[in-house]
């Protein structure tokens, strides 16, 4: 019988690491694509999270919960995507700004990207503007995503665009900013691309900064 991968996306949603799992293993062994049980399995149950957390249905931990389990599918998953040449929806650099040593949104964002098909290239916490400019550089990146919780550090957000300017890789990469102070004034002014208050919605935005989403 064949695998159920609306059986695996409900797994992932209630974050059933250990049957998520063994369906992952399970299509495998019947001939499933990774990149099919990657968009209809994982993908399609972080959907459902990311939809439940804005609604205030679902919250950190249960989001992180439901992470661990879509990362342990992926950890059998990447080898054969590697292998098959599949391409990741999109590449992004995340961090949080310098003076900054907050990560737990920063991880969150983090983990619903790469749950919705996106290659994440995690720079960590208090991340100089420097260390932004090598990562685009080194991995031609085409969003970054600044994060903090501080109103201290909001203008590291700033000092970064401006320093991605000077370097003269702006305009190869979208930025995209949040955090707990963080507005849409704020980022408007800064002259970022885009502003999400929530996990959920950057994974919206950096879907529409890529251009898969309207």
């Amino acid at each position: 019988m064949a695998v159920d991968l609306q059986a695996l996306a409900d797994n992932i949603i209630k974050g059933k690491k250990g049957p998520a799992v063994e369906l992952t293993r399970e299509a495998l062994d019947e001939g499933v694509g990774p990149e099919a049980i990657i968009s209809d399995g994982l993908i399609a149950g972080m959907a459902v999270v990311g939809e439940r957390f804005k609604k205030n249905e679902f919250y950190v931990p249960e989001v992180l919960i439901a992470a661990r389990a879509m990362h342990a599918c992926m950890d059998i998953l990447k080898p054969l995507l590697e292998e098959s040449g599949v391409k990741p929806v999109g590449k992004v650099i995340i961090g949080t700004v310098k003076g900054d040593l907050h990560d737990i949104g920063k991880n969150l964002v983090a983990m619903m990207l790469q749950g919705n098909g996106f290659e994440v290239v995690d720079l960590g916490v208090d991340v100089a503007p420097e260390k932004f400019i090598d990562s685009v550089k080194e991995t031609g990146a085409t969003v970054i995503a600044l994060s903090a919780l501080l109103t201290t550090t909001m203008p590291g957000m700033k000092q970064t665009i401006d320093a991605l300017q000077a370097a003269g890789v702006r305009d190869n990469v979208k930025v995209m900013i949040g955090g707990a102070p963080v507005t849409q004034k704020f980022s408007d002014e800064i002259g970022a691309d885009g502003y999400a208050p929530d996990a959920a919605s950057a994974v919206d935005l950096a879907k529409v900064l890529v251009g898969i989403a309207a």
